[in-house]
């Protein structure tokens, strides 16, 4: 029975879980931090669709002595690092690790640390938008959280656990398979408006948008095949998104961040070199990307 939730991360998904499971009284669900983040998160709290959360946080010793059962990760790539060294000192020989982020291959790194047995596979469906400290996202609109992978004791678990809040859920018959689906999503959609700074509807109006798109598809198809996933070619319906909408590889170039590009086109060329498989388009986009951001970084500025 999962009684005890950490979650690191507090950022645009994590918010999700924190609205979720607000109103559940016998579930003791917290914050995972330490450090400079651990004293923001507890001064300042989080403001997420004009309300203002204050959880406990606690370190990652303080969770392995609650006897934490669940753990959500919900950090961008780029923190996935520092947040493996707080799983690794937080786990409990009972807890599950439950990864969120976007991507193929958090669950392998974390695995790495604490063993297989432990890792639940799952991918996030959320339209969210995080800026100037508030983090908004239709609950109405989320689809919310898929995951499967594990026995069916743990299935049951986790079913019940989020049969509680208000969380959206769903199991997954192939969870490997809808990651690699979802990751084509990202890939196609994120990264060509990312490197124009256009807005959603360009990929319906511009056939140069659309061949961006195609051609990163292409690779990301070989690869895949090579893992043993078959990938169809996207088909290219408007999902209803605002014209301008723009993905969060854009929203983080717009708002000065570093994107999630090695989570993207960073694993495309690692698993194309293992396989022998060129990937020119993606090294060209993803260099491209990096140099975006190394503008950002004032580095260059001429």
């Amino acid at each position: 029975m999962i009684r005890s939730v950490g979650l690191i991360g507090a950022g645009a998904v994590g918010a999700y879980f924190i609205w979720g499971t607000e109103d559940v009284h016998d579930i003791d669900f917290y914050l995972i931090a330490e450090g400079e983040r651990r004293e923001r998160l507890l001064s300042e709290g989080l403001l997420i669709n004009g309300k203002l959360y204050r959880l406990p946080v606690l370190t990652p010793e303080e969770a392995h002595e609650k006897g934490c059962d669940l753990i959500l990760l919900a950090v961008k790539y780029g923190g996935l690092t520092s947040a493996l060294s707080e799983i690794e000192r937080a786990v409990c020989d009972h807890t599950l690790v439950m990864s969120l982020l976007n991507g193929i291959d958090s669950e392998e790194l974390i695995a790495e640390r604490i063993g297989e047995r432990r890792v639940v596979r799952a991918l996030m469906q959320i339209a969210s938008r995080r800026a100037d400290g508030k983090i908004e996202f239709d609950p109405e609109k989320t689809v919310g959280v898929f995951y499967g992978g594990k026995d069916e004791k743990t299935i049951d678990e986790l079913t019940a656990f989020f049969a509680g809040t208000k969380v959206n859920y769903h199991i997954s018959d192939d969870i490997i398979q809808s990651q690699w689906n979802k990751f084509r999503i990202n890939i196609c959609y994120n990264i060509p408006q990312a490197l124009l700074s256009v807005g959603y509807g360009a990929y319906f109006t511009s056939e140069h948008v659309q061949y961006m798109l195609r051609a990163l598809e292409a690779e990301l198809i070989q690869v895949a095949a090579a893992e043993g996933i078959t990938i169809e070619p996207l088909e290219l319906v408007s999902q209803g998104y605002a014209q301008n909408a723009r993905y969060s590889t854009l929203q983080d170039l717009d708002a000065g961040r570093h994107t999630e590009i090695d989570m993207f086109l960073g694993t495309i060329m690692k698993k194309g070199e293992e396989h022998g498989i060129p990937t020119p388009v993606s090294a060209y986009t993803y260099h491209a990307i990096k140099a975006l951001e190394e503008k950002n970084d004032g580095i260059f500025d001429f």
